[in-house]
C-alpha cells in the first residue's frame, strides 16, 4: 500500500512559509514528498471573481480563508500588486530540490488558470504552460517532469500541451486510479496519478464526522486497503495552522503500513501497458465549488 504526497504551493506566502515547515515534518518523518509549485504572479485577490459559484461563499466561511491566508495575500492581484513568486523565491525553491524533494510545476498564475482555463481559448492554455515550463528551467535548470493543475483545472487543451512540452507524469485530475489520458483518437505518453482523498480543506466544518476531526475521518477511509492512494495538501494549510494536522497524517498512514513514496516512484512502479484508458471531463467532488476535472470512461 502506498501514499504519494502531493504538495500544491498556490502562493507567495506558502512558499516563504510554509514550505519550508512541509519539508521539516517530512524530513522527520522520513518521507519523500512532490512539491508543485505556482512560479508567476500571486493574484490570490482575484479569486474574488468566484463568489457566484454554487458553493463557493459555504467554502469560505467554512474553512476560514482570512485565517489560513492572511489579507495581505487575500489583496495580492487588485488593491496590491501581485508578487512574483518564482522570481522571489528561487532560492527556496532550488532549496528543496537541493533537499532531495522531488519538484514540478502547478501553474504559472495560478488565480488565472483557475478562473480563465475553462473560458479562453486554447492559445491561452499554450501560452501559461510555456510561461511556467520556461521559469522552471529558469530556476533549477533542468526540464520539469511532474505536472499538477492548479484547482484540478484541465482540459483537452492543456493536455495536449502537457504531452507537447515532455511531461511523463501528471496529477491533475480526481478519480481513483491511475489511467492514461486519450484525447480524441490520440493516446497520451503522460500517466495521470489522479488525487483519491479529499483534503483538509474539504472536510472542515463540514457535518458529521468528517468536518468534527477531519484527520481521524481521513485515517478511518485508508484502515482498510484499497489500492494506492495519492493526497494533495497545500503549503498554505498544512504548512501553516494545519502543519499538527499533517503530522498526525503521516503518523497514522505509516501506523496503517503505507508506504511514502513521490509521484515519479508512483508511476515508475506501474505497467503503463496495463492501464485503462480515459477521458478528463469537468465534474464535482463534494466539498469543493465549481468543477474540476475527473476521468470518464470513454
Amino acid at each position: 500500500m502506498k501514499i504519494a504526497l502531493k504538495v500544491d504551493v498556490d502562493t507567495l506566502d506558502g512558499t516563504r512559509h510554509g514550505v519550508p515547515v512541509l519539508a521539516e515534518i517530512c524530513k522527520r518523518h522520513g518521507v519523500p514528498a512532490t512539491f508543485l509549485f505556482s512560479l508567476g504572479p500571486d493574484h490570490t485577490g482575484r479569486a474574488i471573481k468566484r463568489v457566484f459559484r454554487p458553493g463557493f461563499l459555504s467554502k469560505v466561511s467554512r474553512t476560514s480563508v482570512l485565517e489560513h491566508y492572511g489579507l495581505r495575500t487575500l489583496l495580492y492581484g487588485t488593491l496590491l500588486p501581485g508578487p512574483d513568486i518564482g522570481r522571489r523565491c528561487a532560492e527556496i525553491l532550488r532549496g528543496i530540490a537541493a533537499q532531495g524533494f522531488e519538484v514540478g510545476v502547478h501553474c504559472y498564475d495560478h488565480a488565472s488558470w483557475q478562473d480563465d482555463l475553462m473560458r479562453l481559448d486554447a492559445a491561452y492554455a499554450r501560452k501559461q504552460m510555456r510561461l511556467a515550463y520556461d521559469r522552471f528551467v529558469g530556476i533549477f535548470g533542468f526540464a520539469p517532469r511532474i505536472h499538477g493543475a492548479a484547482g484540478w483545472q484541465m482540459n483537452d487543451a492543456a493536455l495536449l500541451c502537457e504531452e507537447e512540452l515532455g511531461f511523463a507524469v501528471a496529477s491533475d485530475t480526481r478519480g481513483t486510479a491511475p489511467f492514461r489520458v486519450k484525447v480524441g483518437e490520440q493516446s497520451l505518453r503522460c500517466l495521470q496519478l489522479p488525487t483519491t482523498l479529499p483534503t483538509l480543506d474539504e472536510l472542515i466544518g463540514q457535518d458529521g464526522e468528517a468536518g468534527a476531526d477531519p484527520v481521524a475521518w481521513l485515517l478511518r477511509q485508508t484502515a482498510v486497503p484499497s489500492g494506492d492512494h495519492v493526497y494533495t495538501l497545500h503549503a498554505e494549510l498544512e504548512g501553516r495552522r494545519l502543519a499538527p494536522w499533517f503530522d498526525r497524517l503521516l503518523s497514522g498512514w505509516r501506523g496503517q503500513g503505507y508506504e511514502f513514496v513521490s509521484l515519479g516512484d508512483m508511476a515508475a512502479g506501474l505497467d503503463a501497458s496495463q492501464l485503462p484508458e480515459r477521458a478528463v471531463r469537468a465534474g464535482t467532488v463534494p466539498g469543493r465549488s465549481g468543477t474540476l476535472a475527473v476521468d470518464v470512461q470513454i
